[in-house]
């Protein structure tokens, strides 16, 4: 897991690369609320273009990341999720709080 990020008119932009899942939910939660923390933006989106792989972990590593961010009244976007990816957001009613955009 490595996860890219900048800072570019008011939005995080963060990619997450490789696979997100029991293994490196730990270093994705972490490295996620260090990015998180520095702030500097009013909103966030998430590229899953370069992830690979994720499980039910790693769908709890971007809801904890969402409900922080809720409490800041941050909003998290999702784009362009792979296949896998996307099967799960829409299975699990992730886009309902972490809505998709093109």
């Amino acid at each position: 897991m490595y996860i890219k990020s900048k800072i570019y008119k008011n939005t995080l932009y963060v990619v997450l690369c490789g696979e997100l899942d029991e293994h490196s939910a730990t270093h994705a939660r972490v490295t996620l609320d260090e990015i998180f923390s520095n702030g500097g933006f009013s909103q966030i989106i998430i590229d899953l273009s370069e992830l690979d792989f994720m499980d039910s972990t790693g769908i709890g590593v971007l809801i904890g990341r969402y409900k922080k961010m809720k409490i800041k009244n941050v909003p998290i976007f999702i784009c362009n999720p792979s296949k896998h990816v996307e099967k799960i957001f829409k299975m699990t009613g992730l886009y309902d709080i972490m809505p998709k955009i093109v």
